[in-house]
């Protein structure tokens, strides 16, 4: 019903872990489930890499959901994919 995935330090990002793909199935919107995930998504990844701050490629109409879980917007946006994105990070 949700996914994500959680990606180590120089994957994505060369000194942030980050978490990818966040995705609820159009069954489970509205419902707290990806709210749920992303708060098990922050938190395993803050127990697998301790030393290591959050960056994620956020779509720009989701900025509000992410500053919730404490994430701040960091530099230009961007299109991936034509979609409006923002780069964000939690410190």
């Amino acid at each position: 019903m949700a996914t994500c995935r959680l990606l180590a330090p120089g994957i994505s990002y060369e000194n942030y872990a980050s978490i990818g793909r966040v995705a609820v199935g159009l069954e489970a919107r509205k419902t707290g489930l990806g709210r749920k995930m992303m708060a098990l998504a922050i938190a395993e990844t803050k127990k697998l890499y301790p030393n290591h701050s959050i960056k994620i490629s956020a779509q720009a109409y989701l900025q509000k959901f992410y500053e919730s879980f404490g994430f701040v917007h960091t530099g230009e946006s961007y299109l991936e994919d034509d979609i409006p994105h923002l780069g964000m990070v939690l410190i």
